[in-house]
């Protein structure tokens, strides 16, 4: 992995934004696509995408194109498009803003451009990104459900099995799990808004899981792209069962 690390450093600085800004937009388009046109359910298994939305029916007054899962998935969409670390990504990868710690998009002659002394912030429509705290409330509830639909898959009707469908759930939802929980609103709510721990009650409790927070959110970048990646390798495997491409095998039962 170190090797990996070090040859992906020593490639051009442009490389990592360029990848960026075609990795989120492919799966922006295959998120959408799936979202819009395709079925979210499948015997004991639900697409990830689907997950809390798959009995749901789309209301009576919601024009044609508006599916169930679009009722919902804002709010994980909302918890990624405002987490810091996305942030940093896709204003270095879409805005160039600036592309790379050493290349300084604003200082370069790019008439688009506007001086460093004009810089303000996350204004205007990027203030929205102030309420990244609330999507991780809601997003709770999205792991939650992730959590239920992936014991579904080893708790079916035919009783308990073990299944490799089963695994790539449990191996997903982990994922997200250590995405979400390693969120910077998580770390400061469990522990990062307190002076004095040893003048709180309980408040050696909160050192302790405020320390094992913030080493989960030290590899928070990371947790990001393993998760997102996870996600759609999950859903790639549902739509091949959907499709009859592959039989998931079944490791315990029957």
């Amino acid at each position: 992995m170190s090797s990996v690390i070090t040859a992906w450093k020593r490639l051009p600085w442009w490389v990592e934004p360029m990848t960026i800004v075609g990795v989120l937009t492919l799966f922006g388009l295959y998120s959408t696509v799936v979202i819009v046109f395709a079925g979210g359910q499948y015997e004991e298994y639900i697409s990830p995408f689907f997950s809390f939305t798959a009995t749901m029916e789309t209301p009576a007054w919601a024009p044609a194109f508006i599916t169930a899962p679009m009722l919902l998935l804002w709010i994980p969409l909302g918890f990624r498009a405002t987490c810091y670390y996305y942030r940093k990504a896709y204003y270095r990868a879409f805005f160039w803003d600036p592309p790379a710690c050493g290349e300084d998009a604003q200082n370069h002659d790019q008439p688009w451009r506007k001086d460093k002394s004009d810089y303000r912030g996350e204004r205007a429509l990027f203030v929205l990104n102030n309420v990244h705290r609330y999507f991780f409330y809601a997003s709770i509830i999205v792991v939650a459900w992730l959590w239920y639909e992936a014991f579904r898959t080893v708790f079916t009707a035919d009783g308990f099995q073990i299944a490799v469908g089963s695994l790539i759930w449990f191996v997903n939802i982990v994922l997200v799990s250590a995405y979400t929980f390693s969120c910077h609103s998580f770390r400061h709510l469990i522990g990062g808004n307190m002076n004095c721990y040893s003048c709180t009650k309980g408040g050696n409790a909160r050192r302790k899981l405020y320390n094992g927070v913030s080493r989960l959110n030290a590899r928070h970048p990371q947790w990001a792209w393993y998760s997102l990646f996870s996600l759609l390798i999950t859903d790639i495997y549902f739509r091949l069962m959907m499709a009859g491409v592959i039989t998931d095998f079944k490791i315990i039962g029957g």
